[in-house]
């Protein structure tokens, strides 16, 4: 029988030069994050389980559930049902690091939950409904889920063919800072550690 040490998963070589590659870290943090990383998950990877515990901790108020769900998806960019540390890092660089145009490809990808190139309003409400119920904002008068999706097709639907696209997503978005905001942040806040000040 081997030590217990032998089963903690080694961030190998290959691994450490695709990450500095595909990402903005240096070495040491890479080694920093993937210390903490197999800390929570001795496997080396990220559970659907474990990520939903992780993430309602940021929620405490609201139902972050179904929201994490789609965070999720998009995380396991190789629809395994669990998160390897390269999946992991290169999101969290994304979100963290990544310029407007990373951010916001990262965000469609979200938001395109049958994953079919384009985000049609019933996939878009079903997004906005959950953000409204992981921060806990009740849904009311002028403000409701239903409502914000209507006026986000209105603002970016440039051909009024009644789906986005992702260059109609994109561009939309960059032209108006508040949907800017809204559309990315709120995934945004979890793969921070909830410390949206370190983007400053």
């Amino acid at each position: 029988m081997g030590a217990k040490q032998s089963k903690k998963k080694k961030l190998t070589k290959d691994d450490i030069n695709f990450l500095l590659d595909n990402t903005s870290f240096d070495k040491k943090q890479i080694k920093e994050w993937y210390e903490g990383f197999i800390a929570d998950c001795p496997g080396g990877e990220l559970s659907r389980k474990k990520f939903k515990e992780v993430y309602q901790q940021f929620f405490p108020a609201g139902k972050a559930e179904a929201f994490c769900e789609h965070v999720f998806r998009t995380f396991d960019t190789d629809n395994s049902g669990k998160i390897d540390f390269k999946e992991f890092l290169q999101a969290i660089n994304i979100t963290s690091n990544g310029k407007p145009e990373q951010k916001l490809s990262w965000a469609f990808k979200m938001y395109d939950i049958d994953g079919n190139g384009t985000i049609d309003k019933q996939e878009m409400l079903r997004i906005i409904q959950a953000i409204y119920d992981m921060v806990g904002q009740p849904a009311e008068g002028t403000d409701t889920p239903e409502i914000r999706t209507e006026k986000i097709f209105h603002a970016m639907d440039e051909n009024g063919d009644g789906v986005l696209t992702r260059e109609e997503f994109v561009k939309g978005c960059m032209q108006d800072e508040l949907l800017y905001q809204m559309l990315t942040a709120d995934g945004g806040a979890l793969c921070n550690g909830g410390a949206d000040d370190m983007d400053d």
